[in-house]
C-alpha cells in the first residue's frame, strides 16, 4: 500500500532507506528502478550517499502507485520522468488517476456471451481496445469476464459452450494485429510457444497481441509445439526473447530448457503460466518465471532493449 505522498521542503532530502519506507517498498527496489529506469536520487555532496529530493520523492511516488496499479515498471518510470513537480503533487494525483470501473462492461459482455450474441461481444470489445488499449482491456476487461464464465461453470456444471464460444471470439478480436506492423521496434522477432502439449493459448495470444501493440514483432507458435519444432525455430531465427507458456503443471517441464539449443548471442529465456509452479524439474538459474501479463511484456522489452 502506497501511503500518502508527505511534501518535503525544498531544500529538505531523503536516504534510500527513508524513501522506502515512506513507499512501502524495499531499498533495493529503489536501487533497481535507479539502475534499471535512471529514476532515482539526484542530490550530491561530496563525501556522500546520494540523497532525494522533493521532486525526486515525487517522481517515485507516481512510479511506484502506478506499478501497484499494474503499469509495467518501464512504463511507469517513463511517465514519472515526465511529470513537471513544480513543489507539488498534483501532478502524481493526475498521472495515477483510478482507471474506471468495468464491471458494467463485464456484465454487459457476460449477458451477450450466454445468449451467444457475437456482434454485441465484438463491439464491446473492440471498442475497450480503442479506448483502454489491449493491455487495459485483457486485465480489467476479457480476464475478469473468462473468469466469471469459468466460476459459473464450476458452480453450476452447465455453460462450457459459452466459454469455448467467448473464447474463440476473444482469440479472433486478439489475433487480428498479428503480422501487421509495418515498421517494428525489434530488429529480430522475440519468440512466443506453448510447451509441448500444453492447449491453453488464450493467455499467450493476449501478451501477442499487448507486443504487436507496441510494436514488437514475434514468432507464434500456439498450442502444443513440438520440442523440435521449437529448437527449430530458435536455430534459425535467433531470437533475443523466448516465451513459453504452460497453463497445466503436467505440461511443464524445467528439464525441456535444458533441450533449448545453444545459440550467440544467447537469449533471455522466459517462462509463464501456472502450470511452472508445480513443474517438473529444477529450474534454470537463468531462466526467468514472469508474474502476469505486464511483467512478462516488461521482460521481453527489456530483453529487446527497447
Amino acid at each position: 500500500m502506497i501511503r500518502a505522498l508527505e511534501a518535503l521542503e525544498p531544500n529538505e532530502s531523503l536516504t534510500v532507506a527513508a524513501v522506502a519506507r515512506r513507499l512501502g517498498v524495499a531499498p533495493a527496489t529503489l536501487r533497481t528502478w535507479d539502475h534499471r529506469y535512471g529514476i532515482g536520487p539526484s542530490k550530491h555532496n561530496a563525501g556522500t550517499h546520494r540523497r532525494y529530493s522533493a521532486a525526486d520523492l515525487i517522481r517515485l511516488t507516481a512510479m511506484a502507485r502506478l506499478v501497484v496499479a499494474g503499469v509495467a515498471p518501464k512504463d511507469a518510470a517513463f511517465k514519472a520522468l515526465k511529470l513537471s513537480v513544480k513543489g507539488n503533487i498534483a501532478a502524481v494525483e493526475k498521472v495515477c488517476r483510478e482507471p474506471e470501473d468495468q464491471s458494467n462492461l463485464v456484465s454487459l459482455l457476460h449477458k451477450s456471451a450466454m445468449k451467444f450474441d457475437q456482434k454485441k461481444i465484438e463491439d464491446g470489445v473492440r471498442k475497450s481496445i480503442t479506448q483502454i488499449g489491449v493491455e487495459a482491456t485483457w486485465l480489467e476487461v476479457l480476464a475478469p469476464l473468462l473468469n466469471e464464465v469459468g466460476d459459473e461453470w464450476v458452480r453450476t456444471g452447465n455453460g462450457i459452450e459459452v466459454e469455448h464460444f467467448l473464447s474463440e471470439i476473444i482469440r479472433k478480436i486478439l489475433s487480428e494485429n498479428f503480422g501487421k506492423i509495418a515498421k517494428p521496434k525489434n530488429s529480430r522477432p522475440a519468440l512466443l510457444a506453448c510447451v509441448e502439449n500444453e492447449t491453453h493459448t488464450l493467455a499467450l495470444t493476449a501478451l501477442a497481441a499487448v507486443l504487436a501493440e507496441a510494436k514488437v514483432e514475434c514468432i507464434f507458435l500456439g498450442a502444443r509445439t513440438p520440442q523440435i519444432a521449437l529448437n527449430q525455430v530458435i536455430i534459425k531465427s535467433a531470437p533475443p526473447a523466448i516465451f513459453l507458456w504452460a497453463q497445466m503443471g503436467e505440461n511443464a517441464d524445467h528439464n525441456l530448457i535444458k533441450s533449448l539449443p545453444t545459440i550467440r548471442p544467447a537469449p533471455r529465456v522466459l517462462l509463464g503460466g501456472p502450470g511452472w509452479n508445480s513443474a517438473k524439474g529444477k529450474a534454470h538459474s537463468k531462466v526467468v518465471l514472469t508474474q502476469g501479463l505486464s511483467d512478462a511484456r516488461d521482460q521481453i522489452l527489456q530483453a529487446l532493449a527497447i
